[in-house]
């Protein structure tokens, strides 16, 4: 079973961009929570949103790999994904934009013939 919470595999671009709006827009909600928190000194609300956070970070990282994956590259290039905004988002969409190599690769089959989404 395919799990967004493995990095083993290859994801199609379609699906990368769906789950990155979502957790991308999860992560600015978060910000704000954080930032409002820390206004109004709710430390529960703060710390709730911290771990949220870095959870969705996470699951972001993990698509990332996968899709990396996907285009042949080895997983340690997700680190430049580290490298605060606006330079992060602009390799963000460099993924959802780079087309994945045709047929299986060394990191699985290709997923156009497999991905419903």
């Amino acid at each position: 079973m395919d799990t967004i919470f493995k990095p083993d595999g290859r994801i199609t671009r379609r699906r990368y961009l769906v789950l990155f709006i979502i957790f991308y827009f999860i992560n600015i909600l978060c910000l704000m929570m954080i930032w409002d928190s820390f206004q109004s000194q709710s430390w529960t609300i703060f710390y709730g949103a911290g771990v949220a956070l870095i959870a969705s970070i996470s699951v972001l990282l993990v698509q990332a790999i996968k899709r990396l994956h996907d285009i042949g590259y080895d997983w340690k290039y997700v680190f430049y994904l580290l490298i605060p905004p606006p330079i992060n988002f602009i390799g963000f969409i460099w993924l959802a934009a780079k087309k994945g190599q045709d047929g299986a690769n060394e990191y699985g089959p290709d997923p156009r013939k497999t991905d419903i989404v």
